[in-house]
């Protein structure tokens, strides 16, 4: 997945607030309904976004699905941004002449 697909795929307000939530613990559906008052439909349906982007793992516990956050796939899109936030800092003063 591209960095732009999981750009479009933390861009949404339910997944973020998903993504906010599992930073804090492992969780399951249930807890998420619980947390955001979203149906648990909408919430499986969020998590397999995430699932599909590598954000978060799955861990079955009986007949629970808990859900926990990837740190290192956060940590590599972070260093994606600090590059770039490095680069345009490097270059504040550069200016391409106009023709």
């Amino acid at each position: 997945m591209s960095e732009a697909d999981l750009f479009r795929v933390l861009a949404d307000p339910l997944r973020e607030r998903i993504v906010r939530l599992l930073a804090r613990e492992a969780l399951c559906t249930c807890h998420l309904v619980e947390e955001t008052g979203a149906t648990q439909t909408n919430v499986s349906n969020h998590l397999r976004h995430l699932r599909a982007a590598r954000l978060v793992t799955t861990e079955p516990h009986g007949r629970y699905t808990y859900y926990r956050l990837r740190p290192d796939v956060l940590r590599e899109l972070a260093a994606t941004l600090t590059a770039l936030a490095d680069t345009a800092e490097e270059n504040t003063g550069s200016r391409r002449p106009c023709p």
